[in-house]
């Protein structure tokens, strides 16, 4: 019989987002010009070499991925945060609709520049790779898919070409180093990185 006394007690809640812990992605899309958007976003998990992404409807990287099918996927470490908030406030949409006026966006086309970040030519796809990511994935856009019952957010599958990683992370060739990659997590809005490692699964092959 279940002891109630001792029960960890429940509280129901209503969050107004659910980013409970996911790393940040800042990914580079090609402009209508050849110019390259930067949009940081924290929806997105992997399967195999297939990465899905979540983005919103109004946002100028799911209409670039519209045209032009290409993106990198780029991972900033935790002490790139100040960079990717630069980024927060700005939208490479122009003009800039309502919703995101009345939620403090402005206009900025020149993204690497508000965030003081690099530029670097990727191998596969037009849009470039930010150097200072610690890991960056060239990938191609397969399937976009608006779900009928959250028409805000679009459902974007893609699967990986080529990944590129800082040389200092790089193990036996092919591998990453999880005792030195850590990823920017955006936990509830706030920025974090990972603490101490707590152990590893038994397929972990480092």
């Amino acid at each position: 019989m279940i002891n109630s006394s001792n029960k960890l007690k429940t509280k129901l809640v209503k969050p107004k987002i659910l980013y409970y812990g996911t790393p940040v992605v800042l990914l580079t899309t090609l402009n209508e010009d050849e110019s390259v958007n930067i949009s940081p976003i924290s929806s997105s998990w992997g399967l195999g070499n297939c990465i899905v992404l979540g983005l919103g409807l109004g946002g100028k990287a799911i209409e670039n991925l519209k045209s032009h099918p290409e993106c990198v996927i780029n991972l900033p470490s935790p002490s790139l945060w100040q960079n990717v908030e630069k980024l927060a406030p700005f939208t490479g949409k122009n003009p800039v609709p309502d919703y995101k006026i009345a939620n403090g966006f402005t206009y900025e086309k020149d993204k690497y520049t508000a965030s003081q970040l690099t530029p670097e030519e990727s191998l596969s796809v037009k849009p470039t790779r930010i150097l200072e990511c610690p890991i960056q994935i060239e990938a191609k856009v397969m399937d976009i898919r608006i779900p009928d019952y959250y028409p805000n957010f679009g459902i974007i599958e893609t699967q990986a070409k080529h990944v590129h990683a800082h040389e200092n992370l790089v193990l036996n060739e092919n591998h990453i180093d999880p005792e030195k990659w850590s990823p920017l997590i955006y936990n509830f809005r706030h920025y974090f990185g990972l603490g101490n490692e707590l152990g590893k699964t038994y397929r972990a092959e480092t």
